[in-house]
């Protein structure tokens, strides 16, 4: 019988500990006491939801940003219920090359061996809509730098430092510890019985899901999986590799972390945080506006970086579809440099050349669908903060941002014929 591994959960690895773009990150000092030494002996429990299911599943472990081999143990998966707790008997070991333990090198990551999720009994099953796994882990002795997703608008859960390898544990008690990112867990991959479309939301903290709730998936990505779902069955993956405050070409090779909180450039992660992953068919790709607040980036440059990222997907993934977005309006914005009317004129030259240019099988109007005509902002029911309240920057849509967002996708051009 075929199978086809494809991706189902990610998470892009933005920076080592703790320079990233966090959300309503609790304080973590007790457990993680100096970033530069990092987890010490210590288990994760990463809280993921699957958009697809399958009888057996993979996981990837990333140390991408680290600066010292780390070697992990006492791995596993186990459907989760609901704070730190594995719905009992469901918890399932997971191994690499056959071993209990990897050792995952400085820059590199390791792909499991496949695990039986032989608690579930249908993949089909719509009892396991919005169900998430918990995918535990143990750290070694000393991890140095920690590889980690910043704003996962999710909770997870940490051990105590020295507390051993406690993934077995299926009660919440070995994990006191919450936190609102995703450490070392970058990918996860089911295995199905037919090849279903997988489609990779690349780009900013707009994909990111900036502004809107945690623990309620509804970033834009989420509800347009939703949609997908309601249309096509457990036959399409949305997955997400958004990074808040990512660009396009910069910054420059060698910045330091905590001088480049979006992580490394898009056209630098193309091949870590899409055309590796397992399965991909569709990429929709919306950034450029931290090109241009952030570095000072005209319209025209960022889309020659844009040409070269498509010539780099066709060539890995032929027959790959490319959707690209407009970007969203950040006139007068209260973050960083997106709010001037510069910022503005080279924004819409962007989306002009988006929506005229021959390079792409699609084009989604993000544009249109959330700005003001009679202001050129946002509109205003799309600005106040969905997480933390307060008025929003301008910048980020709320979760009713994000809706009409994913509304404006046509969801046959997403997945072609």
């Amino acid at each position: 019988m075929p199978s086809y591994w494809a991706a189902a959960w990610s998470a892009s690895a933005q920076g080592p500990f703790p320079h990233g773009r966090e959300t309503a990150q609790p304080d973590l000092t007790s457990v993680i006491s100096d970033p530069e030494k990092g987890a010490a002996d210590q288990s994760f429990r990463m809280i993921v939801r699957p958009d697809i299911w399958g009888t057996e599943a993979r996981i990837r472990l990333s140390n991408a940003h680290g600066s010292r081999p780390i070697t992990f143990g006492g791995a596993y998966a186990g459907l989760h219920v609901m704070a730190g707790v594995v719905l009992a008997g469901t918890n399932r070991p997971i191994r690499f090359a056959g071993a209990e333990s990897v050792t995952i090198a400085a820059g590199a990551h390791a792909v499991s061996d496949p695990v039986a999720l032989d608690f579930v009994a249908n993949p089909d099953d719509p009892l396991l809509t919005g169900r998430a796994l918990a995918i535990s882990f143990h750290v070694t002795g000393e991890s140095g730098p920690m590889t980690y997703h910043a704003k996962a608008l999710q909770t997870s859960y940490l051990s105590d430092r020295g507390a051993g390898s406690l993934g077995h544990d299926e009660d919440e008690g070995s994990f006191p510890t919450p936190t609102t990112s995703w450490f070392f867990l970058d990918a996860v991959d089911m295995n199905m019985a037919s090849k279903p479309r997988v489609i990779v939301a690349f780009g900013d903290s707009i994909s990111d899901g900036s502004g809107s709730t945690i623990n309620g998936h509804d970033r834009w990505p989420d509800v347009l999986s939703r949609r997908l779902h309601a249309k096509f069955g457990n036959n399409v993956s949305v997955v997400n590799q958004g990074i808040g405050g990512n660009q396009i070409l910069g910054p420059p090779e060698g910045t330091l972390p905590e001088d480049r909180l979006g992580g490394i450039p898009a056209l630098a992660r193309l091949e870590r945080d899409v055309i590796s992953m397992a399965g991909i068919t569709t990429v929709i790709w919306l950034e450029g506006i931290n090109d241009l607040g952030h570095a000072n980036a005209t319209a025209g440059q960022i889309s020659d970086g844009v040409r070269q990222g498509v010539a780099r997907l066709r060539e890995a993934l032929p027959g790959v579809r490319i959707i690209m977005g407009t970007l969203t309006t950040a006139l007068n914005a209260t973050t960083g440099g997106h709010g001037s009317a510069e910022v503005d004129t080279h924004r819409r030259a962007f989306n002009d050349f988006v929506r005229s240019s021959d390079l792409f099988d699609g084009v989604i109007d993000f544009d249109a669908v959330t700005i003001d005509r009679s202001t050129g902002e946002m509109r205003p029911e799309m600005c106040p903060g969905s997480s933390i309240g307060g008025p929003g920057d301008r910048l980020h849509p709320n979760r009713i941002g994000y809706q009409a967002m994913a509304r404006a996708v046509d969801l046959d051009m997403i997945v072609g014929d």
